[in-house]
Formats: C-alpha cells, structure tokens, sequence
C-alpha cells in the first residue's frame, strides 16, 4: 500500500468517527432539549454560587455582550 492510500484511508476513517460522534451528541442534546421543554424546572439549578462564580458569570455575560454588538456593528457596515 502506498503511502496516499494510507493517508487517505486514515482520513477517511477520521471524519466516519467525527460524523460518529456528532451524531451521538447531538440525539443526546436533543433527548435533554425535550426534557426541558416538557418540564423546565427538572433543568434548573437550584444551589448557591460558588465562591467568584457570580462575577465571573457576570463578567463572561457582559463580554459576551459586547463581542455580539460588535459583531453586529461589523456586519451593519458591509
């Protein structure tokens, strides 16, 4: 076998295992999707924050925040 069988083979059997494991995640996102829409409050979390979580969520929110309006501003100008 030469050598670009080879790499074609591998690349092959990569992206069956990738396509593989998409799949089985995404059926499992949408198993809990379905949880959730039937009964909301079996997905919420009830318990405290942990110490620093509160103003690191906080923080990641509002960088969130900003990096969609910029987003938005870049694609307005176009």
């Amino acid at each position: 076998m030469s050598i670009r069988a080879l790499i074609r083979c591998g690349a092959a059997l990569f992206f069956v295992g990738l396509v593989a494991g998409c799949s089985v995640i995404s059926s499992d996102t949408a198993v809990r999707s379905d949880e959730c829409k039937s009964n909301r409050r079996a997905c919420l979390y009830e318990g405290s924050y942990e110490p620093g979580e509160r103003d690191y969520a906080e923080h990641e929110a509002a960088r969130l925040n900003q990096a969609a309006i910029a987003k938005l501003l870049r694609n307005s100008i176009r």
